[in-house]
């Protein structure tokens, strides 16, 4: 008789991440997962007691690779490097793009606890720590809602074929200046 095939707890997550990465979080389900490893679903629940654990477990290695995508900016533009990371991460997992970014869900912190990260790193920006609570908090609101919405294109399919990823890199970073120029020119308006 033949030894059984073992199956330790990186394998059962990476065979999950392969279902999420083609149907969400919602797809990974017991069975789909023993069968996407040729199973039952004894080593599943071996290695986890509850099914939330192993989707726990791939949002984990999800934001990891997200992590890593943001360490790939050049750190000049926190911005620009968040909203590029943004879009290669809807371009290279748009079904847990569309799960996590786009629904609400217990694995995204709230937009507030986000806000509050971000306006930290725009106080230490030249361009933009003179400005008030408020206008930080106006101007990343537009920024983000731009830049989610484009992501969202991406991880939905309606970036037109001919916009390139250098183009739509390019439309990020102009937006990005756009905002900035009309909410100085705000301001200077405003004294």
């Amino acid at each position: 008789m033949p030894p059984k095939t073992r199956f330790d707890e990186n394998s059962i997550v990476e065979a999950a991440l392969e279902i999420a990465e083609d149907e969400g979080l919602s797809g990974i389900t017991a069975r789909k997962v023993a069968a996407r490893l040729g199973s039952s679903v004894a080593p599943i629940y071996a290695n986890f007691d509850r099914i939330d654990d192993l989707i726990d477990r791939v949002v984990t290695r999800v934001f990891e690779a997200s992590t890593e995508e943001l360490g790939r900016g050049d750190g000049v533009d926190p911005l620009a490097d968040i909203g590029r990371a943004s879009i290669a991460f809807a371009r290279n997992h748009p079904a847990l793009f569309r799960e996590l970014a786009l629904q609400p869900n217990r694995y995204m912190d709230s937009y507030e606890v986000m806000e509050s990260q971000i306006l930290r790193i725009m106080s230490q920006d030249d361009s933009t720590a003179h400005w008030t609570h408020e206008q930080k908090r106006k101007f990343l609101f537009k920024l983000r809602a731009f830049q989610l919405g484009l992501s969202a294109m991406m991880a939905v399919g309606l970036v037109p074929r001919w916009l390139s990823e250098e183009q739509i890199d390019e439309m990020l970073l102009e937006v990005g200046e756009d905002l900035l120029m009309a909410a100085e020119s705000r301001e200077g308006e405003d004294r």
